[in-house]
């Protein structure tokens, strides 16, 4: 693995942070195949078939983590690397300072805070170990869950884009973008009496 997702082992009070491998498709494909998680997710494949060709593919598992809780495969990760916006004469500078993140999880360990925890782990990993500068994701306004997860870590809603992204089903909704910096991240991780 070439991306910043094969450095990724991390642990949790209650979870294990691994990146995938081939051998997770079933286990994800499990809560994957579910109505209730792929009406949001970007790709929805039709068998296991389909999505273990799409793990296999290396750009899909190098960005990739999966999640782990008491030995089960409870979600996965996304973490893709991107380079910020630049002018020419800076565009150097701008490569590779921020992260894309995401996520998927098992219904059936929904409200648990597990999600919580996986994603501000990741996005932690991101600012300390990576030393990314910025860290971003976004989602259908419509799915709820997912933008309360991102406002729970510290994320702040940067953008409401009206009717800019099409659903495979309900058509044309409006989608959210969030943001975290590095200093606000360090601002709200940083111990109590200390500069």
């Amino acid at each position: 693995m070439s991306d910043a997702a094969a450095r990724v082992h991390l642990r949790t009070p209650r979870t294990t942070i691994r990146p995938a491998t081939l051998a997770d498709a079933e286990a994800t494909w499990a809560y994957r195949r579910l109505p209730q998680v792929y009406e949001w997710l970007t790709f929805a494949p039709v068998s296991l078939e389909q999505w273990s060709a799409l793990l296999a593919e290396p750009f899909r598992r190098e960005r990739t983590l999966v999640v782990e809780h008491d030995g089960a495969v409870v979600g996965d990760l996304y973490l893709h690397l991107q380079d910020a916006w630049a002018q020419a004469e800076v565009l150097a500078s701008a490569a590779r300072t921020q992260a894309e993140i995401g996520w998927a999880i098992d219904p059936s360990y929904g409200g648990r805070g597990l999600a919580t925890e996986a994603v501000d782990a990741l996005v932690a990993f991101c600012f300390t170990d990576l030393g990314l500068r910025r860290v971003v994701a976004q989602c259908f306004a419509d799915n709820e869950p997912s933008w309360r997860l991102m406002e729970r870590i510290g994320m702040r809603r940067e953008s409401h884009a009206l009717a800019e992204s099409l659903h495979r089903s309900a058509g044309w909704l409006d989608s959210y973008a969030y943001g975290l910096l590095a200093e606000e991240w360090r601002a709200r991780h940083q111990p109590a009496g200390r500069d």
